[in-house]
């Protein structure tokens, strides 16, 4: 498709998105310390529906743990998401696989911790010669073994050309960058290099890369379809640069400053930009764009026929608002690694729900081929925990720890208990039932419990790759 066709087919969109969004069913959520208002704790059905569901995982960059209103944001304003999460279930203790986004996404596309590939021990990957190895199985290449079509749209950050490619890792389709940030308007990335691919050859498009994303994905929608589909749509909203559509001046600076010989990544780092206010529309920018490609599922009429999950790859940053969380992106601290976490299935899940059941990236992994009908590799065991049984049919989950680790830190999580070590050395000891901000420490009142939880720490890290 050509740049001056897209541009066509998005203005029509944005005339048909508009009046196809009213939101029937928005949840009354109350104040930011207990955003619940007329939701239900999860109840599961006790069904499923026989057809193979299509899959939509929407990622979001950097997005921070209460930035979505859904969540307690008291002044960034997300209508499309918060009427996803009343359409489904609202997780309140979600977490993602790490607290950067390479590791993250290696946990999402594999099911398994990123300390088991060499690409994942880098926070994030930023050179070439490292990264997903074409031969691991990943969720698009088991489902695709059971019958998907799949595709990637947007940010892909798990290796370069020409070693790696979602193509080479069981996505049929792929349409994105694969850098870890880039310029929202010149699409040069932190390489100093171009960063928009249709495949594995370059695309020229210089419009508002969320925009072109949006677009991508709307079409990917409506397109026909024999076969159940997976798409990944990764969306680098609200990663830096700190840009909305209104900015391309900002943009133009910043690329000439590359272009004259400036470091890429100290360029795109943006310290000397943004604001409270670019960040809230970037953010409302990403709300809208999910709005239209959940109008174009609903108006393609599959929408009953599609799980929705809607995450974050990891905690946000300087203009996140993750009150009462300490932290942020790069930490292992609730900051950097809680996010927010929809559900939406409408043939088996009840809508207006919330669950505080604790989750991480590794389970939906393993969920999502169930809800699929597709089978792990027996040659690499999953991490994460599979949900269905929980989601559909109510069974109970085992107890089990969540585990990250990091360059510089190191966490579980067993129960309401939070073993913590950061950049200090010091063991920690939180009750995140009572003190999810992460300031009460119990490591010399509770020291049998603390001993119990580094050493399931240390039991996980002896099977990862070392750091080097």
């Amino acid at each position: 498709m050509s740049a001056s066709l897209s541009r066509r087919s998005f203005a029509g969109l944005v005339g048909a998105g508009t009046a196809g969004t009213v939101l029937t069913g928005t949840a009354a959520f109350g104040s930011p310390s207990d955003p619940r208002g007329d939701e239900k704790a999860f109840r599961a059905l006790g069904r499923r529906p026989k057809k193979q569901p299509n899959i939509l995982v929407i990622i979001a960059d950097d997005l921070g743990a209460s930035d979505l209103s859904a969540y307690g944001s008291p002044h960034i304003k997300t209508p499309h998401l918060d009427r996803l999460a009343a359409q489904g279930v609202r997780f309140t203790q979600a977490y993602s696989g790490s607290s950067t986004c390479s590791p993250t996404r290696f946990s999402l596309y594999t099911g398994r911790y990123p300390g088991r590939l060499a690409g994942g021990l880098l926070e994030p990957i930023n050179a070439k010669g490292v990264g997903l190895p074409p031969e691991h199985p990943t969720l698009a290449s088991l489902l695709k073994k059971a019958g998907y079509d799949t595709a990637l749209i947007g940010k892909w950050h798990a290796g370069f050309l020409p070693d790696f490619s979602p193509t080479k890792s069981g996505w049929d389709l792929f349409f994105g960058n694969f850098a870890g940030g880039l310029d929202y308007f010149s699409k040069i990335n932190t390489q100093g290099e171009y960063d928009l691919y249709e495949g594995d050859a370059t695309y020229q498009d210089l419009r508002y890369y969320t925009d072109i994303l949006t677009e991508r994905a709307v079409d990917y929608v409506r397109g026909d379809h024999d076969r159940p589909w997976l798409l990944n749509l990764n969306f680098t909203t609200p990663h830096w640069p700190w840009e909305t559509r209104d900015d391309k001046e900002v943009s133009d600076r910043l690329t000439a400053k590359i272009a004259s010989g400036a470091n890429p990544t100290r360029v795109l780092l943006h310290n000397d930009g943004g604001s409270l206010e670019t960040y809230t529309r970037m953010v409302e920018s990403l709300d809208t764009a999910v709005g239209k490609v959940l109008d174009a599922l609903r108006r393609s009429g599959q929408e009953n026929d599609t799980v929705v999950l809607f995450s974050s790859d990891n905690g946000g940053e300087r203009f996140s608002y993750n009150w009462p969380l300490t932290g942020a992106k790069s930490s292992l601290h609730e900051g950097g690694i809680r996010v927010p976490n929809i559900l939406r299935w409408p043939g088996a899940i009840a809508p207006r729900q919330y669950s505080d059941l604790p989750v991480f990236s590794p389970d939906w992994t393993a969920t999502l081929l169930e809800f699929g009908g597709a089978a792990p590799a027996p040659t690499h065991p999953l991490d994460g925990e599979n949900l269905a049984g929980h989601l559909l049919r109510g069974e109970e989950l085992p107890e089990r720890d969540l585990f990250w680790r990091t360059r510089g830190y190191r966490a579980l999580r067993r129960g309401d208990w939070k073993y913590f070590r950061g950049a200090t050395g010091t063991d920690q000891l939180f009750n995140l039932a009572v003190d999810e901000r992460e300031q009460h420490d119990y490591a010399t009142t509770e020291p049998t419990r603390l001993s119990d939880l580094k050493s399931a720490w240390e039991k996980v890290n002896t099977t990862l790759l070392p750091y080097s």
